[in-house]
Formats: structure tokens, C-alpha cells, sequence
């Protein structure tokens, strides 16, 4: 285990132990304008009422546009225009529970479309805009939405499948561009059917909001519900977990067609109040940090993906900018390696704070709190009010040091409501009485801290051991030719698997024999006998959903000549 990282500053969480101990869900309920008659919807608390108070005229959005410009919108104009999109959704037939996919790039009318679905009881389904034709379709039909709102040059990208979403009775496009006849109406004339004055539907607390298709990193998605009893946590994670308070820049580089890019990149800290930032281009190094820079973001939430290719990029960049304003960083999709947090505190001069959660949990479960140590490498320890643990297949709890599947007491509020129209799926997760499971193993040191082994599927079994790939993936990346990698099992006679390693090299290096036992030979001594690649294969790049997963499993199909499986959430 690497050395701990000391806390560098208070935070909103002063006291973990404490907070911890004595923390109850019904404490938080004070901060919700529902709690004191107001109307229960998440849309009503992210964004109408701050526009019946003091930050009626605070911005509530900074929208970066792929070419540099920005469009901004206070919370007085948000709750304006969510309340006609909600109010002109109705006038074109939509009625609560109906399902409405948002199917936009990084653009304001993506962030109004989403909170006005929510705000009529719709249930929202964005969805990443470099989806092709055939998964917009089956999510479409899967869901059986009635409503599509897109953009000309989507819409286009459609056309093959348009006789075939039977559904879909609109499809709402954002611009000025001429459009076919049929089911399209602008997205203006939605707004201007619409009643500014339209109020948030009261829902209950188990009625969803939105459903996430699942990324795919191990099969093919699935449609999982988010009910809006899920603000109450998703206020606790950004409290607690990000750090956000009321003053702060923020911005979530997560795309809302991820339950990052929604949980905590657009509810979670409108209900606090705090200005976000978003960003319509895909990476690039100067760009993000010249966002960083220009606006003075405080608080930063991105994925290890895109901080190892920062690495990449190499610290010159980076000092290129003045990020001096950045206080808070958090990180999750995949595990982050220690290398990053090590990285990230003598070239960012802060922490990266990891932490787990998933689709189905709609909220940070564990995470690294900053007033808390960090050992880098470590998901750190659960939230408040969660309550996690390690089981084996009898759902028998097992000592620190051991390694099982890494499971959570149902009951916490962001839990999912349902999986759509996929029941037996949903139960599947609590077939181990009193427990869901994650899917994930890993296992609790004797401090209480919660270390990632890998997916139950990706656990690569090699001379009688276990041994998970997120492991050798961070020993690989210490080295300094090594910019990503992605290891997976391979069958072998002798035994039963053997570790296969597919690496990106860092700038300045270039693949050779000479290299590849080079990279071997510093696992070997860092590592137990049986983990170090027995094959390593230089690449140019890994696939990755948009989110950061790395996809292993495609990795293996590959090497295996296997079906590779649903591609759908594969970064372009």
C-alpha cells in the first residue's frame, strides 16, 4: 500500500468518524423546499427555488461552446425556460411517466430539456450524442419513448432508422435549420407553446426521472431508473464528496448521457446553488485547462481517463495556465491509479479524490473526503447513511484483507428504482439476502478503507491466484514510457490464464523488444511472482466507453476472436 496523503484543508465534511456515526437520511431533509410544503421534484429544487429567492439573477450555467464562446443562464432564466419546455412538452401530447430521450450534444437546451422532462414528471433519457443510429434505436424501443429531442445534423445521422421509431410521436430539433415534414417542431416553437408559469409536477418519491442505459463495459445495456427520492443523496455526495458549497465554479467534464454527468454534474449541485460550467468540445489538454483557468472552476470532477492523458500531454501544458483557483478534484468511471493522485498533488498542487458508485446507485456510495487521509489507489470510505461491506457467495461478511464482492444494505435513497422492463435483471442484484451486490470485488483494509480489485468478469485467475487487472494496470503506468494500459486474462494450458497487457506509450517512446522486457522486468519486482505480463502488446490506443471505462472485455474478445458485443457506448 502507498504512503498516506495528508488532508491539505477543511472541508464540509469536518468529522468522518463522527458524521458517520451518527449521520441519518431525515437529517438532510431540512434543506429541500419540499420538506416545508414545496412541490417534490427534483427539477423544482435544482432550479425554482432559487429563482424565488436571492439567486434568482446568480448564473446557474456558463455554456462553453466547442469554438470558444459562452452562453449563460441565471437560475431566474432557467426556471423561465424549463417551465416552458415542461409546459410545451404537455401542449404536444406528452403526459406524466412518458419517456422523453434527449439526444444532444454538450449544448444548454440538453441541461433545459432534461430538468423540464423532469419538471412535467416526464422521465428523461439522454443519451451520449456519438451514438449511432442503431443504439438510439433500440434504446428508443426499449423504453418506448414518445418523444426525441435532437439537433439537424442527429436527426440526419437517424434517417436510416426513422420508419422504425414507432413510438415516437415527436421529435423536437434544437436550431434554425429547415426541417422535414412530419413528427419535427423546433425547439423554439416547444418553448413558445409553453407557459413560463407551469409549475413542477408533485411526484413520489419512487417515480423516476431518469433512466441510464449502462455503459456496456460488460454486456448490453440496460435501461436503469433513478426515482426522485435520488436528490437526497445526490445533495449529500455533492456536499460531502465533492465539496461544493454555494460560492464555487464547477465543473463535471462527465457527459450527461453518464449518471455522473447527471447525479453530479447537473442536479447535485444545482441543489446546492453553485454555478456550473460545461464544455460542448471533446478533450483537449489547452482546452480544458484554459476552461479551468477562464473561469475560475474551484471544484473539478472528471474521469482517470482524462487525467492520465493529461499526463500525457506532459506538465508543460499544464503549467501553461494558471489553475491556482482549483480547490477540490474528484475523479470516478473507472479506479484511479495511484501514479494519478501522486501526479495530480505535485503538478495540480491538490488531492484527486476517487470514488465509487455506479449506474444502478445513482449517487457516490465511497469516496475520499477531504478531511480525510488518502492512499492512493483506495475508493476510501463509505458515505453517510451507506452502509457497505464485503460478502462472499453467501452473503457472509469476510475479514479485512479478504477478497470478495463488494456490496452495499439496500435502502440508501439514490438506489434504482427498476431496471426497465427487465424485472428478473433488477432482483438479480439482491439475490444475496440483505445485500446488493455491486459486481464488483474488492476488500476493506483494517482501517475501514475499500480497495477495487476488479469486475467479477475481468478477475484474472493464473497459478491457483487470484488477481485483479486494476493492479498490474497502475504498477504498468508508474513506468515512465507507459501512458495507459489495459490487462486482461488469457487462456494457458499450464496456468489457467496468464496476464496479457495492452499498452499506449507516452510521448518520446516507441515500442521494441528491448522495451517490452523492460516493462516486464519493473512489474516483476514490484509485484507477487504471478502478476507481472507474460504478454505485452504496444497499441495505439484502448477502447474506452465515452465515460472512461476502459473495456476490457472487448480487449479479451479480441485476443480470443470472440463476438466483441454491444459496441454501442464505445468511444468514437
Amino acid at each position: 500500500m502507498d504512503a498516506r496523503i495528508s488532508p491539505l484543508g477543511p472541508g464540509n465534511l469536518t468529522d468522518y468518524a463522527t458524521t458517520y456515526r451518527e449521520f441519518s437520511w431525515a437529517s438532510v431533509e431540512k434543506d429541500f423546499a419540499w420538506s416545508n410544503g414545496g412541490r417534490y421534484n427534483v427539477a423544482a429544487e435544482a432550479i425554482d427555488r432559487h429563482a424565488e429567492n436571492l439567486r434568482r439573477n446568480k448564473i446557474a450555467l456558463y455554456s462553453v461552446q466547442a469554438d470558444g464562446g459562452v452562453r449563460k443562464f441565471t437560475f431566474g432564466e432557467m426556471a423561465d425556460l424549463t417551465s416552458r419546455f415542461a409546459s410545451g412538452l404537455e401542449k404536444l401530447g406528452a403526459v406524466k411517466g412518458d419517456r422523453v430521450l434527449v439526444y444532444l450534444d454538450r449544448i444548454p437546451e440538453l441541461y433545459i430539456s432534461v430538468v423540464g422532462i423532469a419538471k412535467m414528471g416526464g422521465i428523461a433519457g439522454p443519451l451520449f450524442s456519438a451514438l449511432g443510429p442503431e443504439a438510439v434505436k433500440d434504446r428508443a424501443l426499449d423504453c418506448s419513448a414518445s418523444i426525441i429531442v435532437t439537433s439537424p445534423y442527429l436527426y440526419q445521422r437517424l434517417e436510416p432508422v426513422l420508419d422504425e421509431l414507432l413510438d415516437v410521436k415527436k421529435f423536437i430539433i434544437v436550431g434554425d435549420d429547415e426541417l422535414p415534414e412530419g413528427k419535427t417542431v423546433r425547439f423554439d416553437e416547444a418553448l413558445e407553446l409553453g407557459d413560463p408559469r407551469y409549475l413542477a409536477m408533485n411526484m413520489a418519491p419512487t417515480d423516476p426521472y431518469i433512466i441510464h442505459y449502462t455503459s456496456g463495459s460488460t454486456g448490453k445495456p440496460k435501461g436503469v431508473m433513478l426515482g426522485h427520492r435520488a436528490m437526497v443523496q445526490q445533495f449529500v455526495g455533492c456536499k460531502y464528496v465533492v465539496d461544493l458549497r454555494e460560492d464555487d465554479t464547477y465543473w463535471c467534464t462527465a457527459d450527461p448521457g453518464w449518471v455522473t454527468g447527471t447525479s453530479v454534474g447537473i442536479f447535485g449541485p444545482w441543489y446546492l446553488g453553485t454555478t456550473l460550467v460545461s464544455y460542448e468540445g471533446r478533450f483537449d489538454a489547452r482546452a480544458w485547462c484554459s476552461i479551468i483557468e477562464r473561469f475560475k472552476v474551484n471544484v473539478w470532477f472528471t474521469a482517470p481517463t482524462a487525467l492520465r492523458m493529461l499526463m500525457r500531454a506532459g506538465d508543460d501544458v499544464i503549467r501553461e495556465f494558471d489553475l491556482s483557483e482549483l480547490r477540490h478534484i474528484c475523479s470516478a468511471g473507472e479506479p484511479l491509479n495511484p501514479e494519478v493522485v501522486r501526479w495530480g498533488l505535485e503538478v495540480l498542487g491538490t488531492r484527486i479524490h476517487d470514488n465509487w458508485w455506479q449506474t444502478e446507485t445513482g449517487a457516490p456510495c465511497i469516496a475520499n473526503f477531504r478531511c480525510m487521509d488518502i492512499k492512493p489507489g483506495s475508493m476510501g470510505r463509505p458515505v453517510p447513511g451507506v452502509v457497505a461491506s464485503i460478502v462472499d457467495e453467501n452473503g457472509q461478511e469476510v475479514p479485512p484483507g479478504t477478497y470478495g464482492f463488494l456490496a452495499l444494505r439496500p435502502g440508501w435513497p439514490s438506489m434504482m428504482t427498476g431496471i426497465w422492463r427487465n424485472t428478473p435483471k433488477f432482483r438479480e442484484y439482491f439475490e444475496i439476502p440483505g445485500w446488493y451486490i455491486s459486481g464488483d470485488l474488492a476488500y476493506v483494509d483494517e482501517d475501514g478503507y475499500f480497495w477495487f480489485m476488479g469486475r467479477a468478469d475481468d478477475v484474472i485467475k493464473t497459478s491457483g491466484e487470484r488477481l485483479g487487472p486494476f493492479e498490474v494496470e497502475s504498477t504498468l503506468i508508474e513506468h515512465p514510457a507507459v501512458a495507459e494500459a489495459g490487462v486482461i486474462g488469457k487462456p494457458d494450458e499450464l496456468r489457467g490464464e496468464i496476464v496479457k497487457a495492452f499498452i499506449t506509450l507516452r510521448p518520446g517512446f516507441t515500442p521494441s523488444d528491448g522495451l517490452r522486457d523492460e516493462i516486464t522486468n519493473f512489474v516483476k519486482t514490484r509485484l507477487a511472482y504471478y502478476a507481472y505480463p507474460r504478454e505485452i502488446e504496444f497499441v495505439e490506443s484502448l477502447p474506452k466507453t465515452r465515460s472512461g471505462k476502459i473495456m476490457r472485455r472487448v480487449l479479451k474478445a479480441r485476443e480470443l476472436g470472440q463476438p466483441l458485443g454491444d459496441l454501442t457506448m464505445l468511444d468514437d
